[in-house]
């Protein structure tokens, strides 16, 4: 079965058909999915959906877009919930500069993905981290002495080779999705080449960022048959071979999810 290690049900893109979906998703191959928190609001919807369907475990976390919803009473919450048999991560946090381009946009981004950091330390929890045109003061941040015994996925990989190596060094693993099924995703497909394939997780971002041939519509867990398709026809194994990896990659990371 295969381990959905990042989506997002609780967007409203899913609000007319999300119990429908997420009740085939055995019938379509998908043993396990977590869903990932990025607003306050999006964490809460996420911890209903662990606790309404067994396969679903939550990810709490404040994604950098949406730090100006946190704040200490916030990080409280997340705090308070981390100890839930269901909440499986801390995520998805990190740096994302595409939109901000100030340094006092910068600052407390930083400020907020060190907080949360400290956070998932303190409740040894792995951690699910979002980086956009922030290389690196990501790599920065997570090679400081005080996170070297974290673990955790680099979400939706877009970086080199070499930093994907080195993130590997450091006990991370490589989330790809369906960015690796686009003719123009040179860099991630040179990475899926490069990496072992223990250091990959499946993941969709849904809806978001669906895989050929489905590219700009709404995404969802059943496409990931197209990235095993494609990380199988790189590295040269067989599809069987990536989801049974992949999950027990998955499995070890997300340590919390009970085995079936």
């Amino acid at each position: 079965m295969i381990f959905e290690s990042h989506a997002h049900y609780d967007d409203e893109k899913f609000d007319e058909d999300r119990d429908q979906l997420l009740t085939s998703m055995k019938d379509h191959g998908i043993g396990t999915i977590i869903n990932v928190g990025a607003s306050m609001k999006g964490c809460e919807k996420s911890l209903k959906l662990a606790e309404t369907y067994e396969f679903v475990y939550a990810a709490l976390g404040i994604h950098p877009s949406d730090i100006s919803d946190l704040d200490q009473e916030g990080t409280g919450w997340i705090e308070a919930h981390l100890s839930h048999p269901k909440v499986a991560a801390v995520g998805e946090i990190g740096l994302d500069y595409y939109w901000g381009k100030e340094p006092e946009v910068h600052n407390r981004q930083k400020y907020w993905f060190c907080r949360q950091l400290d956070i998932a330390k303190q409740a040894a929890l792995p951690v699910i981290i979002h980086s956009r045109e922030a290389a690196a003061d990501t790599m920065d941040i997570l090679s400081q002495s005080c996170y070297q015994d974290l673990k955790g996925v680099v979400h939706c990989y877009s970086y080199s080779r070499e930093m994907a190596a080195q993130y590997v060094k450091m006990g991370y693993y490589i989330g790809v999705g369906g960015v690796v099924t686009f003719k123009a995703s040179r860099k991630l497909k040179e990475t899926v080449e490069d990496i072992p394939l223990e250091k990959i997780l499946l993941e969709t971002d849904s809806p978001y960022l669906a895989p050929e041939p489905y590219r700009g519509k709404r995404n969802s867990s059943l496409y990931l048959s197209y990235v095993v398709e494609e990380i199988a026809r790189i590295k040269g194994v067989s599809e069987e071979d990536v989801i049974r990896v992949t999950n027990e990659n998955a499995r070890a990371l997300f340590f919390k999810v009970k085995e079936k």
